[in-house]
């Protein structure tokens, strides 16, 4: 039976990736490979709407595709590619920009609040245009399901509305897709402001967990987590914002319920409670470092295996891609 296709990615932001990108999607990713056609890319496209560095990108984007692979998105079980190595990526873009109303991705709300936060002379029309690239990643690969956050859902209710006007205007052609919305363990706070979500743009990285950090320097950030004054490990996300993160990071690694771990920690204090943690965070990431910068070694091969994902990626594009050419009734090259 054929399986059902998945399309996710995330953009390559930051030297390495961070506890909230593994828990809210790597973890999630990894688990999803044996039920769907999964494509991973790590969606550099996306990332020049803003400012970059270039050899800085292409270091970022070969240390978040490393990750992928050390964190158990194998490539080969699912295709995992970088996204400016498909062009399909963009030619399908400005073909859905022709049927997306101005007002419509000017309702966007990341762009309204990065257009906001820089100022509108600062924002470029690529970062206006993103949600519509957006959609064409994942309506390329004709993906029935999508994983993403909660601050993606609208991006993905854009996608589907375009999915919907093609169809209906040029005959059925795209899959209409379904957000899969990560739950409660994927929203991950800051250790020193748990009430912020943790975000490498975080105006301090005391309360940033980094995936490639050193595993001692991540041990202490966890031991300065900021918890209360009460002492008692419980969940309450009102009144102890900061226990509560903890014991989300806690249950999230381990698969364990949060009663269960309150129950283990019940009048053992705080310090034990975040060495038991520590200890959990550091088994969990120490061989994903371990394997991250084994393949980083190794700059040639690691390019060679995107290369050929992406040339997997590519034989699926093009057909969609070649089926919506013939519906807008552009004349492709013989």
């Amino acid at each position: 039976m054929t399986k059902p296709r998945l399309f996710s990615g995330m953009q390559p932001s930051a030297d390495s990736l961070q506890i909230g990108n593994y828990i809210g999607a790597l973890m999630q990713w990894r688990g999803m490979q044996d039920d769907y056609d999964a494509f991973f890319t790590v969606v550099d496209l996306h990332a020049i709407t803003v400012p970059q560095d270039p050899a800085q990108l292409r270091e970022k984007t070969r240390r978040t595709a490393a990750q992928y692979i050390a964190a158990g998105v194998e490539p080969s079980r699912s295709t995992l590619y970088v996204q400016s190595q498909v062009p399909a990526h963009a030619e399908l873009a400005w073909i859905l920009s022709t049927i997306t109303g101005f007002g419509e991705a000017g309702r966007m709300t990341q762009f309204k609040d990065k257009s906001q936060r820089y100022g509108a002379d600062q924002a470029s029309v690529g970062l206006f245009t993103y949600p519509v690239l957006m959609a064409a990643d994942i309506l390329l690969f004709q993906a029935e399901a999508v994983p993403v956050g909660d601050d993606q859902k609208q991006h993905v209710e854009l996608t589907r509305n375009l999915a919907e006007r093609f169809n209906s205007r040029f005959g059925e052609t795209f899959v209409v897709p379904t957000p899969v919305i990560q739950g409660e363990t994927a929203r991950i706070y800051d250790l020193q402001d748990p009430t912020s979500k943790m975000s490498k743009s975080a105006e301090s990285q005391a309360g940033v967990l980094y995936l490639l950090d050193d595993i001692n320097a991540t041990a202490k950030k966890v031991m300065r987590a900021v918890t209360d004054s009460e002492g008692v490990v419980r969940y309450d996300r009102a009144e102890k914002p900061g226990v509560s993160n903890l014991l989300t990071i806690y249950a999230a690694l381990t698969g364990r319920e949060i009663s269960s771990i309150e129950d283990e920690y019940a009048g053992r204090g705080y310090g034990d409670f975040k060495k038991g943690l520590r200890d959990v965070i550091v088994a969990e990431f120490e061989p994903v470092r371990a394997r991250a910068l084994e393949l980083l070694e190794d700059p040639a091969e690691l390019d060679r295996v995107l290369s050929a994902n992406a040339e997997r990626a590519s034989e699926a594009a093009e057909q969609t891609l070649a089926t919506v050419y013939e519906r807008v009734g552009l004349l492709r090259r013989g």
